[in-house]
């Protein structure tokens, strides 16, 4: 690589705010390498910082899985505390626990020395170790790395007096500016712009937005840059955080407008500091770049199935190529061969190509939470920083000739001079010589005139730029001592607070309408051109929405108008969230914090009746299981928003619901399942329905996002020129639309029990849905049997399931009716299937498919058989249920099919469970079988002299039967006395197991049974009242089974005692 190739940094703009380094710096004089650092290789240097639990986390009760030693982490598997990965990089700050906070609000170690790092902490190993590469002209790039929240933005930019990486950076790099402004003259540029969906955002920038966003460039010399992008000239840092302030403030407006989510996009600082050395007569030239990444979060769905549209659309595409590009350079350091390193594959690649594996010195701080419900993320985000420390820099001194080149100019314009003067004299009619001689001393002049006047223009520029900020901060704080006003609250903490919309006295409009003096002009998905109304008359505040706009006060829709009190949450549209603050008297010292934007969404989902943790047993505690699936919920309840929204003014008839997948289902053993969210997808006028995972759901909204945004360009082109509506997507591109798949409706249990004493069962279950509803009753029979399949009668039920050990069984599964079907009932043009598993059998089977009857006849007969019973088989029997699975079909999807594989088929159709011989495969411990043999031998002991015993009594017994055959008849009767004994104990147990069902449906019913959300006092009562009666069915239902059992087994034993008496 040419030294102009390798030290050009990527982020140099051509916009007109920068045409002096374009002056500057000649296409002859470009920046040239030291030979001596051309060779040298830096490392990307890699730093950890563990945060402390949030509020999310000290309700869930989590617990802290990462440990730290020196520069090592560990991070330990919740589920395995056996399972444990080290990691080991350059710096590791422990900032999660041993802090306190000072009367400043700074956060500092508890004790002096302790292992808390603060913000200084981080700022000394890292921060200055990036100013003093930049003041030795080098190129250096900071990159913060990790899930949304676990505080990236924290380290960057800090929260108020805990100044982050990029305010104390400037503050030094403006201190070291002035204390060698004697040896040196420097200048400092400031950028700030926004990568969202493959589109740079200028944030700085003065204009109008433009529509796709600036164009990446390439050059040879210069590597990739963003054409047209703002560089403001900066001489205090103060004027610097006032451009980060104006930056954050349109990232904020940009991010309401588009619809888009902050967590999601890429932020770029770019300071570019130029140092002149009059007496060396060079000049440094070196870019910092300071890049806040997308949030890393991984998407986590049940079986992570794949879209049939494109995953990770444009809005992933940066993330996922900066992986690829990391993985890539983090091979070829370790020696394979790479082929191809993708930078070009992504904007954010493009740009940061310097940074990663090119001419900078770049450091990576990855954060994470040490959360165990973050435990795959964290997981995620140290294995990516352990791939970027392996990556290899060439970072080389930027330095070219420019004060050289204004001496040589002057010189070469005193020459010229000397050769007119001389002209002059001899009085030679040059005229051509002399216009040319004459028009190169004009060109040299003008240079330099721009290379000693521009940056001073340029300053004056920015100077008058800030006096206006600073005079509408300044205005602005004043309204705020003055007036009642709603702040933003965004999802990033660090854009909340950005707008303030003040309530002066009178009448406010609010909405899309900017015309109109008495007008408050916001926008966003679901805001209508007028939405409501503000009133601020004698000092009170009230809200009236207008018709058909959608406004929500604290969790609630509301319609009336509505008087606000301070701190009251307001959302209007589809997700445009505002904190309502009051007059100054009514403010006090309340802590606003908390109110963020999960608040916001907690609130709006306990208006729906779900709760943090709520578990099924009413606990007040918070039950861990459901912690994860609360917040995914609220997660999505704005993504969830937007998408309906934008499905109402696109017109696609599809309305998108939240539930929780599981949430009131079991598995075979009656463990509860795993539950997670889906979406409930619902085209209104078809009446068809998709269930989407968490992750499509989430990707198909990021496409959603490009067709709105599509739509809008084309329907403003449409309202500029008259002319052809919009073409129509086809479905197959279609967000919005899938192919119809089969739904599980819900699930039965059917309990096994029975077979394991050869009881026939017959049951009327009731088939649950993932949250609770009933979707049908279904009918259902397992039936021991013969091999033909003929019935077993009474006389072959069993008291002791282990006699079934080693010989055969023979059983029918019968599926008779499925009464009152919801799914039917809904849209008769639909149909059923159901679907089970028994045992090992790896594949579901399925009874045919059965349409347009709410009340269908099954039918359906299967016959199982084990060849020869194991202990294993009787135990699933005695412990396990059938799982009949509901499976709803639509038009268009295709019937479910039995899939055979793995299954073994007699001639007549019996499928075969378990064959003669078939032992369990899982690996036993050589010290675990000899345990085994040696309690074998000594069971073996036992039976041996109980078998002794048993020959004894067997002996006396033939005695008995000998001398009562000689009465005549008796014999007879005394071999039927055991097989009737056995036959009516049979009879007992199969009243007992039946009714015990109807009880275990009772408790079924008393778990489900809970209170309505909105019960007053009144309904409360009759809840209480109401369960009590259900407490009290159980318990005498209970108490009657046990109570019959006792009574017929103590009757059984009682005429057995009176028969033996009799022979004896």
């Amino acid at each position: 690589m040419s030294a102009c190739n390798s030290t050009q940094s990527c982020f140099v703009s051509e916009g007109a705010d920068h045409s002096v380094c374009q002056l500057l710096i000649p296409a002859s004089c470009t920046m040239r390498a030291k030979a001596s650092d051309m060779h040298s290789k830096d490392c990307v240097k890699v730093a950890i910082r563990v945060r402390p639990f949030n509020k999310r986390e000290r309700d869930a009760g989590s617990r802290c899985i990462v440990s730290m030693v020196s520069s090592s982490i560990t991070i330990q598997d919740p589920r395995d505390s056996q399972n444990r990965r080290s990691f080991c990089f350059d710096y590791a700050y422990w900032s999660h626990s041993g802090f306190a906070r000072d009367r400043c609000g700074l956060y500092v170690p508890e004790e002096p020395g302790g292992r808390y790092a603060d913000q200084d902490s981080v700022f000394q190993d890292l921060g200055e170790g990036i100013l003093e590469n930049a003041l030795q002209g080098y190129n250096a790039t900071l990159l913060a790395y990790g899930q949304t929240g676990s505080g990236k933005s924290y380290s960057m930019v800090g929260y108020g007096p805990n100044k982050g990486l990029v305010p104390k950076l400037c503050e030094r790099l403006f201190q070291a500016i002035r204390e060698n402004q004697e040896t040196r003259q420097c200048q400092v540029f400031f950028s700030m712009l926004e990568i969202y969906n493959e589109q740079v955002v200028d944030l700085l920038s003065r204009g109008s937005r433009t529509p796709g966003g600036l164009r990446v460039r390439e050059e040879q010399q210069r590597g990739f840059y963003v054409e047209g992008l703002r560089t403001v000239p900066c001489e205090s840092a103060p004027q610097v955080e006032q451009l980060m302030e104006q930056g954050t403030r349109t990232r904020t407006t940009a991010a309401t407008h588009m619809n888009a989510n902050s967590s999601r996009s890429h932020m770029l600082i770019i300071l570019q500091l130029k140092q002149i050395f009059s007496k060396e007569s060079i000049t440094k030239q070196s870019n910092i770049n300071l890049v806040d990444l997308a949030g890393s979060e991984r998407q986590r769905s049940s079986g992570s199935e794949a879209d049939r549209l494109k995953e990770g659309t444009a809005i992933n595409l940066s993330l996922t190529t900066l992986g690829n590009v990391i993985s890539s350079l983090a091979d070829v350091a370790v020696g394979k061969k790479v082929l191809h390193i993708p930078y070009r594959d992504s904007v954010l690649t493009k740009l940061l190509q310097s940074a990663l594996g090119g001419n900078s010195r770049t450091v990576m701080i990855a954060t994470l939470s040490p959360a165990d419900i973050c435990y795959e993320e964290s997981l995620s985000t140290l294995r990516y920083a352990e791939r970027a420390k392996r990556i290899q820099n060439r970072a080389v001194v930027n330095e070219s000739p420019t004060e050289r080149l204004v001496k040589e100019l002057k010189a070469e314009n005193a020459r010229l001079l000397q050769r007119l003067s001389r002209l002059g004299q001899e009085g030679r009619r040059a005229n051509d010589e002399t216009k040319e001689l004459r028009q190169l001393l004009t060109h040299n002049e003008l240079q330099i005139r721009a290379i000693q006047t521009l940056w001073e223009q340029h300053l004056q520029e920015a100077l008058k730029d800030w006096e206006q900020q600073y005079a509408n901060i300044t205005q602005e704080r004043r309204m705020m001592q003055m007036h009642p006003y709603i702040l933003n609250i965004n999802e990033d903490a660090q854009l909340s607070g950005v707008v303030k919309l003040f309530i002066q006295e009178g009448e406010w409009d609010i909405g899309l309408c900017d015309s109109s003096p008495r007008s408050i002009s916001i926008k966003g998905l679901g805001i209508q051109e007028r939405h409501a109304v503000f009133r601020n008359e004698q000092r009170r505040i009230t809200l009236t929405p207008v018709a058909g706009s959608k406004v929500i006060v604290n969790g609630n829709a509301v319609s009336q108008t509505t008087e606000l009190q301070h701190l009251d949450r307001l959302i209007l549209g589809s997700n445009c969230t505002y904190l309502f603050i009051g007059y100054p008297s009514e403010r006090g010292g309340d802590d606003w914090s908390r109110y963020d934007y999960d608040y916001f969404q907690s609130e709006l989902a306990a208006a729906e009746g779900i709760h943090l943790g709520e578990s099924s047993t009413g606990s007040s505690q918070t039950d861990p299981s459901l912690l994860a699936v609360f917040y995914d919920y609220i997660k999505l309840m704005p993504m969830m928003a937007e998408a309906n929204q934008m499905s109402q003014e696109l017109n696609k008839g599809v309305e998108f619901k939240l539930e929780i997948k599981n949430l009131a289902l079991s598995d075979s053993k009656g463990h509860d399942l795993k539950k997670e969210i889906v979406v409930r997808v619902t085209a209104m006028g078809k009446k068809q329905v998709w269930m989407w995972s968490k992750a499509k759901f989430v990707n198909r909204k990021f496409l959603m996002e490009e067709v709105y945004q599509q739509h809008l360009v084309e329907k403003s082109r449409e309202n500029r020129e008259e002319g052809l509506s919009t073409a129509a997507l086809p479905r197959d591109k279609d967000p919005f639309w899938d192919p119809m798949e089969p739904l599980l409706l819900g699930t039965a249990h059917l309990w096994l029990q029975s077979l394991a004493f050869r009881i026939p069962l017959e049951e009327q279950l009731e088939v649950l849905g993932s949250e609770g509803t009933e979707e049908a009753i279904l009918q259902a029979q397992l039936v021991p049997c013969t091999s033909t399949g003929l019935p077993l009668g009474e006389d072959d039920i069993l008291i002791d399931p282990s006699e079934l050990l080693g010989r055969r069984l023979d059983f029918q599964l019968v599926l008779e009716q499925c009464c009152g079907l919801r799914w039917i009932r809904e849209a008769r043009n639909r149909g059923v299937q159901i679907g089970f598993r028994l045992f090992d059998c790896s594949q579901p089977l399925y009874t045919p498919a059965v349409w347009h009857n709410v009340n269908p006849l099954l039918d359906h007969r299967v016959h199982f058989a084990s060849l020869h019973t194991s202990q294993r088989l009787l135990d699933y029997l005695q412990s396990s249920a059938v799982v009949l699975e509901l499976w709803g079909l639509q038009e268009g999807c295709t019937d479910l099919i039995s899939s055979l594989e793995g299954l073994r088929m007699t001639t007549e159709g019996v499928f075969i469970i378990e064959e003669a011989g078939q032992t369990d495969t899982a690996p036993v411990d050589s010290a675990e079988l000899s345990c085994s043999v040696r309690a074998l031998q000594q069971d073996l002991e036992e039976l041996r002299s109980v078998n002794a015993s048993l020959r004894k009594e067997n002996h006396s017994l033939r005695e008995q039967l000998q001398n009562t055959a000689r009465n005549g008849g008796e014999s007879v009767r005394g071999r039927s006395v055991r097989p009737s004994c056995d036959a009516e104990f049979a009879r007992s147990l199969k009243v007992f197991y039946h009714s015990m069902t109807s009880v275990r449906g009772q408790l079924q019913r008393l778990r489900r049974h809970r209170p309505s959300e909105d019960s007053d006092l009144l309904g409360l009562r009759l809840f209480v009242d109401e369960q009590g009666r259900l407490l009290k069915d159980f318990a005498e239902q209970l108490e009657q089974s046990v109570s019959t059992l006792k009574q017929d087994v103590a009757a059984i034993v009682r005429r057995k005692r009176e028969r033996s008496g009799i022979w004896s």
